[in-house]
């Protein structure tokens, strides 16, 4: 029988609100990026949090970390909840985090209650989610699903030169197991809904059946640095106003797509950054998402075509690249039914739906069965220090996400 078990609002509140000083900025918000010094202090805080919970922390080469409870029975792969502790240079206080707190909560409740599941629980920490310092994002998920090799993620560069892999020895969270050598009976992740849909239909519980497909390119635009006083408009080969030209361009790409895409810049780099010389190079990326790969493949070739056509009339040359390549995820009916049930079960309004962002469920869909559960966040905003949800609505994802884990484990021992 399914045991009845509450989780503790107040202690998930306090969990969030202590961890948010580790990188925590004065308007309120969190800079946690991957492998810094405030990365540390979170991971060791949670490995000393599970381990006097009497968890087992295993450390992989990528650097996740999992946190393993025993269950009746240890031949059945462990039941993995989680999310990420990196944040954006100017993130907030939920994301990501709440989904690897959630879980713990989820796991000091069993404890508390002496509850035995049939499989082990893991409470997970994926590095490097964001991939704000390092591109491309989700990349020691994407390590542990085979997507990447750990060599590939080791000689990730940040943009003051640093590589992912000397980071991780740095900080001390290089371990020794193979990533991927850690089966999965299945992989629950709860998560802000960083949109605005939860909250405008003024419902508690998303119900996650997958994820829309992600393309992430880097461009670099030369032209010709020069003196802004000496050099005649006609005779520049000036970098920014191609790219200025070519951030319009994705816009319109996006909204010609329909309402389901979006297009956007939101990394630019100018050299040599100088207010009297006119720009010679200008380095950017531009992030794809749409739920069909065809409209992806359109709106790739139409952001193609932008680069031929309003480049070359300026003399400007160009290089760009695709880093990454997220296909559209569905996620495992099994666990979307227990999420569902797990919802009513608690009295929460909800409504199915489809992530607009990346998690590392992307990955985890791969390599075992995934869902995702959603809980809203104030005027849908996320990646942004003013990121805000509530003690309840966290409640609300923690308690749905405990349930639904014990439904999947019950079927587990049947």
């Amino acid at each position: 029988m399914i045991p009845n078990l509450k989780i503790d609002s107040e202690r998930l509140w306090d969990m969030l609100m202590s961890t948010a000083k580790f990188g925590g900025t004065a308007k309120g918000g969190v800079r946690r990026l991957t492998l810094t010094d405030e990365d540390k202090q979170v991971r060791d805080w949670f490995v000393a949090e599970t381990q006097a919970l009497g968890c087992t922390v295993t450390v992989d080469e990528v650097g996740n970390l999992f946190a393993r409870r025993p269950g009746k029975n240890p031949a059945l792969p462990p039941i993995a909840l989680g999310s990420h502790l990196d944040t954006q240079p100017t993130g907030g206080k939920f994301d990501g985090i709440l989904g690897v707190l959630g879980a713990l909560e989820a796991l000091k409740t069993l404890h508390a209650s002496g509850y035995e599941t049939n499989a082990p629980i893991e409470v997970v920490s994926w590095t490097n989610e964001e991939g704000s310092r390092f591109a491309p994002a989700m990349l020691a998920s994407g390590v542990f699903a085979g997507v990447f090799t750990r060599a590939y993620a080791d000689e990730r560069v940040d943009r003051a030169g640093l590589t992912f892999g000397a980071e991780l020895e740095r900080i001390g969270y290089r371990g020794e197991q193979i990533a991927g050598d850690h089966p999965l009976s299945a992989y629950f992740e709860l998560h802000i809904e960083q949109g605005p849909i939860l909250e405008d239909e003024g419902l508690t519980i998303g119900v996650l059946t997958g994820v829309q497909g992600m393309r992430w390119y880097e461009v670099t635009v030369t032209g010709q640095d020069a003196h802004t006083g000496a050099t005649p408009m006609r005779l520049r080969k000036n970098a920014l106003v191609g790219t200025a030209r070519m951030i319009e361009a994705i816009d319109g790409i996006a909204l010609a797509h329909g309402p389901d895409a979006v297009g956007t810049v939101g990394l630019v780099e100018v050299k040599p950054n100088s207010r009297n010389v006119v720009p010679g190079e200008v380095f950017f990326t531009v992030d794809f998402r749409h739920p069909e790969e065809s409209v992806l493949e359109a709106m790739e070739a139409d952001y193609r075509a932008a680069l031929a056509e309003i480049l070359p009339p300026l003399k400007l040359d160009w290089e760009e690249k695709m880093i990454w390549n997220s296909p559209a995820v569905k996620f495992a009916p099994h666990l979307i039914d227990c999420v569902d049930h797990a919802t009513d079960k608690n009295g929460y309004s909800k409504r199915r739906m489809v992530s607009g962002a990346g998690h590392d469920a992307v990955y985890l869909a791969r390599v075992t069965p995934t869902t995702m559960i959603f809980v809203p966040c104030a005027g849908g905003l996320s990646h942004n220090e003013a990121e805000s949800t509530s003690q309840a609505e966290c409640a609300a994802g923690a308690q749905v996400l405990l349930d639904a884990v014990l439904e999947f484990d019950a079927s587990l021992g049947a």
